[in-house]
Protein backbone atom coordinates (compact mmCIF):
# COMPACT_ATOMS: atom_id res chain seq x y z
CA UNK A 1 0.00 0.00 0.00
CA UNK A 2 1.09 3.40 -0.98
CA UNK A 3 0.81 5.96 1.59
CA UNK A 4 1.86 9.09 0.63
CA UNK A 5 3.69 11.36 3.62
CA UNK A 6 2.37 15.31 2.91
CA UNK A 7 1.54 17.77 5.11
CA UNK A 8 -1.20 16.83 7.23
CA UNK A 9 -1.12 19.45 10.45
CA UNK A 10 -3.73 19.48 12.53
CA UNK A 11 -5.48 22.56 13.01
CA UNK A 12 -4.52 23.91 9.65
CA UNK A 13 -7.85 25.09 8.44
CA UNK A 14 -8.90 26.33 12.31
CA UNK A 15 -10.16 29.45 12.22
CA UNK A 16 -9.12 32.43 14.48
CA UNK A 17 -10.47 31.95 18.04
CA UNK A 18 -12.47 36.19 17.07
CA UNK A 19 -12.95 36.34 20.93
CA UNK A 20 -9.62 35.55 22.06
CA UNK A 21 -8.02 37.75 19.55
CA UNK A 22 -10.26 40.60 20.02
CA UNK A 23 -9.62 40.93 24.13
CA UNK A 24 -5.88 40.52 23.11
CA UNK A 25 -5.87 43.23 20.58
CA UNK A 26 -7.83 45.18 23.15
CA UNK A 27 -5.16 44.75 25.91
CA UNK A 28 -2.36 45.96 23.54
CA UNK A 29 -4.19 49.02 22.94
CA UNK A 30 -4.17 49.79 26.57
CA UNK A 31 -1.12 48.78 27.57
CA UNK A 32 1.27 50.29 24.40
CA UNK A 33 -1.28 53.84 24.65
CA UNK A 34 -0.99 54.14 28.16
CA UNK A 35 2.88 53.31 28.31
CA UNK A 36 3.40 56.06 25.94
CA UNK A 37 1.00 58.40 27.54
CA UNK A 38 2.15 57.80 31.18
CA UNK A 39 5.48 58.32 29.89
CA UNK A 40 5.05 61.61 28.00
CA UNK A 41 3.35 62.78 30.93
CA UNK A 42 6.70 61.81 33.55
CA UNK A 43 8.46 64.02 31.54
CA UNK A 44 5.97 66.88 30.32
CA UNK A 45 3.04 68.58 31.89
CA UNK A 46 1.69 69.76 28.61
CA UNK A 47 -1.81 68.29 27.32
CA UNK A 48 -1.14 68.82 23.81
CA UNK A 49 2.26 67.19 23.99
CA UNK A 50 0.27 64.24 26.02
CA UNK A 51 -2.73 63.37 23.32
CA UNK A 52 -0.17 63.92 20.89
CA UNK A 53 1.79 61.24 21.33
CA UNK A 54 -1.13 59.14 22.96
CA UNK A 55 -2.93 59.99 19.31
CA UNK A 56 0.05 59.05 17.07
CA UNK A 57 0.54 55.75 19.54
CA UNK A 58 -2.78 54.67 18.99
CA UNK A 59 -2.87 55.46 15.26
CA UNK A 60 0.37 53.48 14.51
CA UNK A 61 -0.81 50.59 17.12
CA UNK A 62 -3.90 50.08 15.08
CA UNK A 63 -2.46 50.27 11.50
CA UNK A 64 0.36 48.08 12.79
CA UNK A 65 -1.81 45.43 14.13
CA UNK A 66 -4.05 45.86 11.07
CA UNK A 67 -1.03 45.12 8.88
CA UNK A 68 0.68 42.10 10.67
CA UNK A 69 -2.76 40.21 11.36
CA UNK A 70 -3.51 41.13 7.23
CA UNK A 71 0.13 39.33 6.13
CA UNK A 72 -0.21 36.56 8.55
CA UNK A 73 -4.37 35.65 7.44
CA UNK A 74 -2.99 35.76 4.37
CA UNK A 75 0.08 33.68 4.15
CA UNK A 76 -2.28 31.28 6.06
CA UNK A 77 -5.12 31.32 3.74
CA UNK A 78 -2.15 31.53 0.24
CA UNK A 79 -1.07 28.03 2.64
CA UNK A 80 -4.01 26.45 2.66
CA UNK A 81 -5.19 27.10 -0.88
CA UNK A 82 -2.12 25.40 -2.15
CA UNK A 83 -2.93 22.39 0.43
CA UNK A 84 -6.44 22.23 -1.36
CA UNK A 85 -5.18 22.34 -4.55
CA UNK A 86 -2.45 20.02 -4.02
CA UNK A 87 -5.47 17.50 -2.90
CA UNK A 88 -7.12 18.56 -6.05
CA UNK A 89 -4.12 17.36 -8.33
CA UNK A 90 -3.91 14.25 -5.85
CA UNK A 91 -7.39 13.14 -5.64
CA UNK A 92 -7.22 13.28 -10.29
CA UNK A 93 -3.88 11.63 -10.99
CA UNK A 94 -3.68 9.04 -8.06
CA UNK A 95 -6.89 7.96 -6.69
CA UNK A 96 -6.32 4.60 -5.44
CA UNK A 97 -3.58 6.30 -3.17
CA UNK A 98 -5.49 8.55 -2.17
CA UNK A 99 -8.51 6.07 -1.03
CA UNK A 100 -6.15 3.90 0.42
CA UNK A 101 -4.55 6.82 2.39
CA UNK A 102 -7.98 7.89 3.32
CA UNK A 103 -8.19 4.17 4.82
CA UNK A 104 -5.15 4.29 6.68
CA UNK A 105 -6.24 7.64 8.33
CA UNK A 106 -10.16 6.23 9.52
CA UNK A 107 -8.22 2.82 10.92
CA UNK A 108 -5.69 5.35 12.81
CA UNK A 109 -8.60 6.77 14.65
CA UNK A 110 -9.36 3.43 15.83
CA UNK A 111 -11.66 1.45 13.28
CA UNK A 112 -11.28 -1.36 11.68
CA UNK A 113 -9.31 -2.05 8.47
CA UNK A 114 -12.47 -3.34 7.23
CA UNK A 115 -14.71 -0.51 8.24
CA UNK A 116 -11.82 1.81 7.60
CA UNK A 117 -11.80 1.02 4.14
CA UNK A 118 -15.65 0.85 3.75
CA UNK A 119 -16.02 4.40 5.42
CA UNK A 120 -13.06 5.40 3.07
CA UNK A 121 -14.99 4.61 -0.01
CA UNK A 122 -18.28 5.52 0.85
CA UNK A 123 -17.02 9.08 1.30
CA UNK A 124 -14.83 9.00 -1.64
CA UNK A 125 -18.24 8.26 -3.38
CA UNK A 126 -20.10 10.83 -1.87
CA UNK A 127 -17.12 13.32 -2.28
CA UNK A 128 -13.89 12.51 -2.53
CA UNK A 129 -12.53 16.47 -1.97
CA UNK A 130 -14.61 17.29 0.58
CA UNK A 131 -13.48 13.92 2.57
CA UNK A 132 -9.78 14.20 2.20
CA UNK A 133 -9.36 18.33 3.17
CA UNK A 134 -11.55 17.36 6.28
CA UNK A 135 -9.71 14.00 7.31
CA UNK A 136 -5.99 14.92 6.11
CA UNK A 137 -5.63 19.05 6.31
CA UNK A 138 -8.69 19.87 8.21
CA UNK A 139 -9.75 22.89 6.21
CA UNK A 140 -13.08 23.98 5.39
CA UNK A 141 -12.51 25.21 1.53
CA UNK A 142 -15.80 27.31 1.79
CA UNK A 143 -14.77 29.14 5.13
CA UNK A 144 -11.18 30.09 4.90
CA UNK A 145 -10.40 33.52 6.98
CA UNK A 146 -10.18 36.50 5.11
CA UNK A 147 -7.42 38.40 5.71
CA UNK A 148 -9.72 42.12 5.57
CA UNK A 149 -11.78 40.66 7.94
CA UNK A 150 -9.05 39.76 10.10
CA UNK A 151 -7.51 42.99 9.49
CA UNK A 152 -10.41 45.20 10.54
CA UNK A 153 -11.18 43.00 13.64
CA UNK A 154 -7.50 43.23 14.78
CA UNK A 155 -7.15 47.25 14.14
CA UNK A 156 -10.79 47.64 16.15
CA UNK A 157 -9.94 45.50 19.03
CA UNK A 158 -6.83 47.84 19.77
CA UNK A 159 -8.41 51.30 19.63
CA UNK A 160 -11.27 50.12 21.55
CA UNK A 161 -8.48 49.28 24.02
CA UNK A 162 -6.01 52.17 23.31
CA UNK A 163 -8.85 55.03 23.51
CA UNK A 164 -9.57 54.04 27.57
CA UNK A 165 -5.97 55.34 28.81
CA UNK A 166 -6.42 58.00 25.96
CA UNK A 167 -9.37 59.45 27.87
CA UNK A 168 -8.10 58.61 31.34
CA UNK A 169 -5.15 60.59 30.32
CA UNK A 170 -7.28 63.73 28.82
CA UNK A 171 -9.99 64.43 31.31
CA UNK A 172 -8.43 64.79 34.64
CA UNK A 173 -6.75 67.95 35.65
CA UNK A 174 -2.88 67.51 35.34
CA UNK A 175 -2.29 66.62 38.94
CA UNK A 176 -4.20 63.75 38.67
CA UNK A 177 -3.58 62.26 35.20
CA UNK A 178 -0.85 59.82 36.19
CA UNK A 179 -2.88 58.14 39.47
CA UNK A 180 -6.32 58.32 37.21
CA UNK A 181 -4.36 56.64 34.37
CA UNK A 182 -2.76 53.76 36.29
CA UNK A 183 -6.65 53.06 38.04
CA UNK A 184 -8.37 52.86 34.61
CA UNK A 185 -5.85 50.90 33.10
CA UNK A 186 -5.68 48.51 36.29
CA UNK A 187 -9.27 47.95 35.69
CA UNK A 188 -9.20 47.18 31.44
CA UNK A 189 -6.31 45.09 32.24
CA UNK A 190 -8.25 43.39 35.00
CA UNK A 191 -11.13 43.02 32.45
CA UNK A 192 -9.29 41.99 29.67
CA UNK A 193 -7.21 39.63 31.32
CA UNK A 194 -10.37 37.74 32.85
CA UNK A 195 -11.66 37.72 29.74
CA UNK A 196 -8.73 36.32 27.62
CA UNK A 197 -8.41 33.55 30.13
CA UNK A 198 -12.16 32.42 29.76
CA UNK A 199 -11.99 32.27 26.06
CA UNK A 200 -8.30 30.27 26.21
CA UNK A 201 -9.60 28.12 29.28
CA UNK A 202 -6.87 29.25 31.28
CA UNK A 203 -6.92 30.08 35.18
CA UNK A 204 -8.58 33.21 35.70
CA UNK A 205 -6.70 34.84 38.46
CA UNK A 206 -3.06 33.61 36.98
CA UNK A 207 -3.71 34.92 34.04
CA UNK A 208 -5.16 38.32 35.00
CA UNK A 209 -2.26 38.48 37.81
CA UNK A 210 0.09 38.41 34.66
CA UNK A 211 -1.51 40.81 32.56
CA UNK A 212 -2.03 43.09 35.39
CA UNK A 213 1.31 42.82 36.37
CA UNK A 214 2.73 43.40 32.61
CA UNK A 215 0.78 46.09 31.75
CA UNK A 216 1.62 48.07 35.63
CA UNK A 217 5.40 47.37 35.18
CA UNK A 218 5.48 48.71 31.28
CA UNK A 219 3.81 51.89 32.21
CA UNK A 220 6.13 52.22 35.79
CA UNK A 221 9.00 52.00 33.53
CA UNK A 222 8.05 54.35 30.66
CA UNK A 223 6.98 57.14 33.71
CA UNK A 224 10.55 56.57 35.12
CA UNK A 225 12.28 57.01 31.81
CA UNK A 226 9.97 59.92 31.03
CA UNK A 227 10.93 61.68 34.32
CA UNK A 228 14.48 60.83 34.36
CA UNK A 229 14.42 62.95 30.88
CA UNK A 230 11.57 65.80 32.00
CA UNK A 231 14.64 66.28 34.69
CA UNK A 232 17.47 66.58 32.84
CA UNK A 233 15.19 68.82 30.03
CA UNK A 234 15.93 66.48 26.85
Amino acid sequence: MMVHHELHKEGSGTKLNWLRAAVLGANDGVVSVAAIVVGVAGASNSAGFILTAGVAGLTAGALSMAVGEYVSVSTQRDTEMALLEKERLELLNEPEAELDELAVIYEVKGLSKATARTVAEELTAHDAFAAHVEAELHIDPNDLTNPWHAAFASAAAFLAGAVIPLIAIALPPASLRIPVTFAAVLVALIITGTLSAHAGGANKMTATIRVVAGGILAMAITYGIGKMFGVIGL
